[in-house]
């Protein structure tokens, strides 16, 4: 069983600290080809890098249709993917349901093209190391934070819920229910997935700040995806995107997004 990827990837930079010359006077090198290799460095290096070469070429799982982010109004359904895991391992680690999980669409950076998936793939896509969080919000916060992540960048992608834009865009108006089609309790308190990233207030939600009783899964994003892709494989099954509905937004009122006119 090869180590983890995060691991090695540790083990890697750690050499190159260890390998520095003790501190002294500050000095500018350009790096450029004209720098040689330190052979010492490769020799110890080399091992390590052809490792974690073999670690990112590692099948994962078929992806016959690929899934991806969307463009120009199109759904994000690679989002909606991501969002679906982190609500699914959300559930599993704190053993209880979890209503609602959201995810911000800049954090994903990369389409899982169609074919054979491998590790390197989902490393292209989520490249960082977000991890998962579980906060409590109100029905009327979770209602906001969809508002907030709509007029930010158009829906961020989310799991639980289903939104409907409508109006103009001087006055339009929001349809956010449960993913059944049944109200939210505007009162009620549920349990949300989200990232230390989106939760520290990144990506302009400011309302996912006002989460409480927060609780670090300690499982990044990138493993947890990594894990389900295994699980899938194991079962013998295709990685399939989800299908589109969560957010409908008609094209004026997109079109107001894209110029960043569109208000609370």
């Amino acid at each position: 069983m090869p180590k983890p990827i995060s691991a090695l990837l540790c083990s890697f930079l750690t050499l190159g600290l260890m390998a520095q010359s003790p501190a002294g006077k500050a000095e500018v090198i350009p790096v450029a080809a004209t720098i040689p290799e330190d052979e010492a460095i490769q020799k110890v290096i080399a091992p390590l890098a052809a490792e974690i070469k073999a670690s990112f070429d590692l099948p994962l799982v078929p992806a016959p249709q690929g899934v991806f982010r969307g463009r120009r109004g199109e759904e994000n359904l690679l989002g909606y993917w991501v969002a679906d895991v982190m609500r699914k391992a959300a559930q599993g680690v704190i053993g209880s349901p979890v209503r609602f999980a959201i995810t911000n669409a800049g954090g994903l950076r990369a389409n899982l093209r169609p074919g054979q998936l491998k590790v390197a793939d989902i490393f292209e896509m989520m490249p960082f190391e977000n991890e998962l969080v579980v906060i409590e919000l109100t029905g009327a916060e979770v209602i906001q934070v969809m508002k907030e992540g709509i007029v930010r960048r158009g829906g961020e992608p989310a799991s639980g819920v289903k939104t409907v834009v409508g109006g103009t865009p001087e006055a339009v108006t929001y349809a956010i229910t449960w993913e059944d089609g049944s109200p939210i309790d505007s009162t009620a308190t549920v349990k949300v997935a989200t990232s230390d990233y989106l939760y520290g207030g990144g990506d302009s939600i400011p309302t996912l700040k006002k989460g409480r009783k927060p609780f670090t899964t300690g499982l990044t994003l990138r493993q947890m995806l990594l894990d389900e892709c295994s699980a899938l494989a194991k079962a013998k099954q295709d990685l399939l995107p989800p299908p589109p509905g969560r957010i409908a937004i008609p094209l004026p009122i997109q079109e107001a997004i894209r110029d960043k006119k569109l208000k609370l």
